[in-house]
């Protein structure tokens, strides 16, 4: 066994079965691609590497070798390697990954001009449909030529997706790992959510009593980012409404963040919630808000007395502000007693399509125990890692 194969499959099953070529040329970013190969391994993939010679003069061919298990290929011979892996054949690969992409290798790929065994690679994949993924990095002044500019929107418009660049300083870098995994993840999923509009609000908000403190609900934001991350991975355009949450969005989401319930509110106001198929509140938002004091409350007092006001319910608002998505309630409560019945009240009362119900046991752990309920009464009971049960939630609102 390949010390390779050992990793295969230790942080998830996404990639399972799933056959990659990364195609490495000639940018110093090329370095980046060992510990690229490694991440989608261990997320399952199956790695096949290729490299331009300029590739290999930045990196030895053998180190991709050891960081894939497979050697990687340098130049075509009589096995076509092209048509073996990208051809219009009964199992070709399920991704083309050009990562690090040079400026000359995509204006080559524009042109259809076949010199290395990357560009050959891609014109068999752009004639036979196999996603292709683009990950740009060169010096800016390459990146900004109105030529390179242009060959780069011609790619897009033959199905061609890119990734990054980070553009900053004199740089035009490799994106961060992690948004090429999740691209990666995307490109390769089941793309059941492709064309539909998502809202998720999630994070705890957090009100103010003066000017310095604040009452707030215990939450992570988790729930949130599995969701959001599940629901672009299976294909969909995602807006993330976000509080104050712990865990940071990834950068390639958009994302509007609030405080307290009356930012929410104005979020809400300022936009057309028409537009969303799906809308899901999995926000902790306070069911009280405290009337503020100006300035600071002097400390030392030996009892202090804050009056509190009902907050106004969010998720009620929401069926008239958007009567045709589907939208999708949390309900949390401290046991599991009365958690189904509360459950279809929350659904029934505000019109929802799906309830989401939990007990205090998830706070701040990646793993959570719900109930998913729809307004046709059926109950599905689920137990694991915040992620999976993302997938759970999306499947019943699909």
């Amino acid at each position: 066994m390949h010390p390779a194969d050992e990793i295969r499959g230790v942080k998830s099953k996404k990639l399972d079965k799933k056959r990659i070529v990364i195609a490495v040329t000639g940018s110093i970013a090329a370095v980046e691609t060992i510990k690229l190969s490694r991440e989608l391994i261990r997320h399952g993939a199956d790695v096949i590497p290729i490299m331009t010679p300029s590739a290999t003069k930045i990196i030895h061919p053998d180190s991709l070798w050891f960081a894939t298990g497979k050697p990687p290929i340098t130049e075509l011979s009589g096995k076509t390697e092209h048509v073996f892996f990208c051809g219009q054949i009964n199992d070709p690969v399920d991704l083309l990954l050009i990562c690090p992409c040079t400026a000359n290798t995509i204006s080559k790929i524009s042109h259809g001009i076949d010199d290395t065994v990357v560009t050959t690679f891609a014109t068999t994949a752009i004639g036979s449909d196999i996603p292709i993924l683009i990950v740009p990095a060169m010096h800016l002044s390459m990146y900004n030529h109105k030529i390179v500019q242009k060959n780069i929107e011609f790619c897009k418009k033959s199905g061609i997706k890119f990734i990054g660049p980070i553009l900053e300083k004199n740089k035009a870098r490799i994106a961060d790992i992690n948004e090429i995994l999740s691209y990666v993840f995307r490109e390769t999923n089941k793309k059941d959510l492709l064309g539909k509009k998502i809202l998720i609000i999630g994070g705890p908000t957090a009100e103010q009593i003066d000017d310095v403190r604040i009452v707030t609900n215990r939450s992570s934001g988790k729930t949130a980012m599995e969701l959001t991350r599940e629901a672009f991975y299976r294909g969909a355009s995602v807006e993330l409404f976000y509080g104050t949450g712990e865990e940071i969005p990834p950068d390639f989401i958009k994302v509007k963040n609030f405080e307290s319930i009356n930012d929410l509110e104005k979020l809400l106001k300022n936009k057309n919630l028409k537009i969303f198929d799906i809308i899901i509140v999995c926000a902790a938002l306070s069911d009280y808000i405290p009337k503020k004091q100006k300035g600071k409350i002097p400390s030392g007092k030996d009892k202090l007395i804050v009056e509190f006001s009902k907050a106004q319910k969010i998720i009620s608002e929401l069926r008239n502000k958007s009567p045709n998505s589907k939208i999708v309630g949390f309900k949390l409560e401290a046991s599991k007693d009365k958690i189904m019945e509360r459950g279809f009240d929350l659904l029934k009362k505000n019109n929802l399509d799906i309830v989401v119900a939990n007990t205090l046991s998830g706070f701040k752990k990646n793993d959570n125990e719900i109930l998913i309920i729809n307004k046709k009464g059926k109950i599905i009971h689920k137990k694991g890692k915040k992620s999976i049960l993302a997938n759970y939630i999306l499947d019943m609102v699909k």
